[in-house]
């Protein structure tokens, strides 16, 4: 007979499945992790049942039958005073429902995931049947689960674990604060999952639980923002996770894998969108959960829309390209159907709440139908990643939406192993940031305890040769379950095949770490230890000078981005600093600080605000001995005050979002620390020029090997031999300016880190050099706008289309492209009414198209 623990209760847990086992002589007490076999007995708990889950979704259960449901569970009027739909919940009313449903049901129970920056919570049900909703039998169901994730478990224990545990079915809204209906449906599923006694929820909760996350953003709710209360859009945060919101939310999907994650959104567009997703797709999602999202639960959900005349869009610019999204991370990260739902936040929110809950009810019925298939395949997907890995086999490009030719197709190479080097001390912390970011999704790296020839290493960006890699280099194998993922984080590039961006195309972690590291195809045999779990490494603490930071706009989305962001960074560094606003610079609020810190925004709006009194304020306070550093687009504020010798032009290029690697000037005090290179995340920024003397970081010159784009990039070499950083002396002051964002959404460590120098660090030694004639903003800025790029023979039907709207553009031409860049007025394009439709009509030009951006 097994033994029991105090931790699998006898009360809750029975032990007979692993008895079972034993008498049919499978292997339950030995478990692989690494390339060990340890002895130490793995408890693989079977959840107490005689027999399997029961079969899904009952035979002819209709999902939207009238219901009949059980009346001691309260309905929403009971306890809030009005019924779901009504009107929008606030956050208080969401926790309090939500609590009451928990409070009343057996099937319920609820938890905090995490505290937002403000200190909200973020709660959570899980609904179940009761033998599964204990704090151990989920504790159980989640161990289990994550013993189908791993290839290394033997395949009876799998088949067994299969039969007997539920699926995890999650649904979550309200990551953007003032997209608010996802909360109230997700609400009325748990109501309805709860209290109804129908065929319908027996249907789903036969064979699964549910999650319920109502609110992910509880300060944005409160707020009525998008971002959250640090200026983040907790929906681009998902793989980085700088933010509580998103680091909590993922450890419990880590605790509770998922093979459903529905994350429910609002737009400003017409009707609701739910997947097929458009194209690109990542090449390295697995199979598996896309046969889910465009097979199974895209139709499924195309048939109850019908039913109920509900009007609705597939594809469009909903892709599954980025890696920070609530679908591509579930999808890569776990091999869950992740998938994002929109509805038009304009309507009603009667009309809002009733559509999202069609979806979310639809999609897990659909669930419920599948019983043990659902976790069969997702294991199969894990033991099909492991062979792909053991393989080296990279996923290809493919278009699963629209039709047309790849653009840029996977290499045709083998890729079996990543390697990060530690040999350079200045380089220990972004290592360790990116074996810990690994490790806490569930991968497995080692550290060589030997020497290794790797007859064709390929240093990100260069040539392969064959290297010795010394003792300590970390070694991440993609055969493993997380397969997938890997990939998605150590890329080189993300080799994007259709020129269709909702999103940037680049964010290799070693890349954005600037951390020297690269790949192999070969057989090797590495002699090595699994890498301990890795602690979040502590930044280099900034303390410069008292510095100020100038944020432009409170309603353009990029500029609150960008200055959330820096605000992030200087916490995190624990360097004070205050805000000031045009009115305090105009006033002499300067004098109190020696360094301005201006993030992303209008240099044209900030001199507005201003006034000649603020910008006289500033240029003279820069004269007389302060530091202005500018990001972005707010470094042009300084060319049109006549601070700086640089000069800058629109770009011809098409670059939605690439890291680019860049130069770092000999001698640089903004170098220390960061090495002869780094890469940095260019995006439509201005291309910028300065005198040598006053060049920090450039881009490497035509022919010149550092140079290496990754992502998508058209016309690229108009960078060659740029500035991307200037640093000179002005006056008795100094003036620095990134073309680029070096923060960029807080994860962009590698530039950070000259960032941190500009501000901790020495003046550089050079005289001032001659001031550049004051610059004007020229009216094409791409920042925040849609950007469509056409050949030419396109651009008359492109005018058409954005004359309809009375649209807002300016049109560049450059070479044999024409660019239109579209106005959303600070708006992102999921909050603006018409952006979505124009990028699809433009879409649909096929190979006259060059580029889209929708922001």
């Amino acid at each position: 007979m097994c033994a029991l623990t105090s931790r699998w209760r006898a009360d809750r847990l029975l032990c007979a499945g692993t008895d079972a086992l034993r008498r049919a002589g499978h292997v339950v007490t030995e478990h692989l992790r690494g390339a060990a076999l340890i002895g130490v007995v793995t408890m693989v708990a079977v959840l107490p049942q005689v027999a399997a889950p029961a079969a899904g979704a009952q035979p002819g259960c209709d999902a939207f039958t009238p219901p009949t449901v059980d009346r001691s569970v309260p309905a929403a009027r009971d306890v809030l005073g009005f019924d779901l739909g009504q009107r929008e919940v606030t956050t208080a009313e969401s926790d309090t429902y939500l609590h009451a449903v928990s409070q009343a049901s057996p099937n319920v129970v609820d938890g905090t995931i995490a505290t937002s920056t403000q200190g909200r919570p973020l709660n959570y049900a899980v609904v179940g049947q009761p033998r599964w909703t204990s704090p151990a039998a989920l504790e159980t169901i989640g161990h289990n689960l994550n013993l189908l994730r791993d290839p290394r478990t033997p395949e009876p224990l799998a088949q067994e674990l299969v039969r007997a545990t539920p699926s995890v079915l999650w649904v979550a809204g309200n990551v953007h604060g003032d997209e608010e209906s996802g909360t109230d449906a997700s609400l009325r599923v748990l109501y309805e999952l709860a209290a109804r006694t129908d065929c319908t929820a027996p249907s789903i909760l036969d064979d699964a639980i549910v999650v319920v996350l109502p609110m992910q953003n509880p300060d944005g709710h409160e707020l009525d923002t998008r971002q959250s209360a640090a200026g983040f859009d907790l929906n681009r945060d998902w793989f980085a996770r700088t933010q509580p919101e998103t680091d909590g939310k993922l450890d419990k999907l880590r605790e509770l894998p998922p093979q459903l994650y529905v994350d429910s959104h609002e737009m400003g567009s017409d009707d609701y969108f739910f997947p097929p997703n458009a194209d690109p797709v990542y090449h390295d999602i697995g199979e598996t959960p896309l046969n889910w999202v465009y097979d199974l639960y895209g139709p499924a959900m195309q048939a109850s829309f019908d039913r109920f005349d509900i009007p609705y869009f597939n594809g469009s610019s909903y892709d599954l390209l980025y890696m920070g999204y609530g679908d591509t991370v579930p999808l890569t990260g776990f091999n869950a159907a992740g998938m994002t739902f929109e509805k038009n936040n304009a309507d009603p929110i009667a009309d809002r709440v009733r559509e999202q809950y069609t979806a979310m009810w639809t999609t897990l019925m659909t669930a419920g139908e599948q019983n043990a298939r659902l976790r069969e395949q997702w294991r199969g997907e894990h033991l099909e990643a492991q062979r792909q890995g053991e393989q080296g086999e990279l996923e290809p490009n493919q278009l699963y939406w629209q039709d047309g030719e790849i653009t840029n197709p996977v290499p045709d190479a083998d890729v079996k192993h990543y390697f990060l080097r530690t040999d350079d001390p200045a380089k220990a912390e972004g290592v360790q940031r990116l074996a810990r970011r690994l490790q806490r999704m569930d991968v497995d790296v080692h550290r060589l305890a030997a020497p290794l020839s790797v007859p064709d290493h390929t240093p990100y960006g260069r040539p392969a040769g064959e290297t010795t890699l010394p003792a300590g280099t970390l070694w991440i194998p993609l055969a493993q379950g997380q397969k997938h993922w890997v990939q998605a984080m150590l890329n080189e590039s993300s080799y994007v095949p259709f020129p269709y961006f909702y999103d940037i195309t680049a964010w290799s972690g070693p890349l954005l770490e600037n951390v020297e590291g690269g790949r192999s195809g070969a057989d090797l045999e590495p002699v090595a230890m699994p890498l301990p779990p890795q602690v979040e490494p502590e930044p280099p603490a900034a303390r410069g000078p008292k510095t100020a930071v100038y944020q432009i706009s409170t309603t353009d989305s990029s500029s609150v981005e960008s200055a959330g962001w820096l605000r992030h960074w200087l916490r995190e560094r624990h360097q004070h600093f205050g805000d000031l606003t045009a009115e305090q610079i105009a006033g002499g609020a300067l004098d109190d600080y020696r360094t301005l810190i201006i993030p992303n925004g209008s240099d044209e709006e900030a001199a507005q605000a201003l006034g000649p009194q603020g910008q006289a304020a500033l240029a003279d306070w820069v004269r007389g001995g302060g530091t202005l550093i500018g990001l972005r687009d707010g470094s042009r504020l300084a060319s049109r005050l006549g601070l700086t010798s640089a000069t800058y032009a629109e770009p011809t290029s098409d670059i939605p979002g690439a890291l680019i690697r860049t130069e770092t000037a000999p001698g640089s005090p903004l170098a220390e620390g960061v090495g002869d290179t780094a890469w940095a995340m260019y995006e439509y920024d201005f291309v910028w020029t300065a005198p040598p003397e006053a060049t920090a970081v450039r881009f490497p010159a035509a022919g010149d090997p550092d140079w290496y784009v990754s992502g998508f990039a058209e016309g690229a070499e108009e960078l060659h031999g740029k500035t991307a950083v200037v640093d000179e002396n002005v006056g008795s002051g100094r003036v620095v300016l990134f073309g680029f964002d070096p923060n960029y959404r807080a994860f962009t460590n590698g530039t950070a880190h000259v960032l941190h120098n500009a501000l901790t660090g020495p003046k550089p030694d050079t005289a001032p050099t001659a001031r550049a004639a004051a610059q004007q903003a020229p009216a094409a800025s791409a920042t925040g706008r849609m950007v469509l790029t056409v050949r030419p023979e396109a651009a008359d039907r492109v005018r058409g289309l954005l004359g309809t709207r009375s649209a807002v553009f300016d049109e560049v031409t450059a070479g044999d492209a024409v660019r239109f860049l579209v106005d959303l007025g600070g708006r992102s394009a999921d909050e603006h009414p018409w952006a979505r439709v124009v990028a699809d009509q433009v879409a649909a030009l096929g190979g006259a198209v060059v580029a889209i951006r929708v922001p």
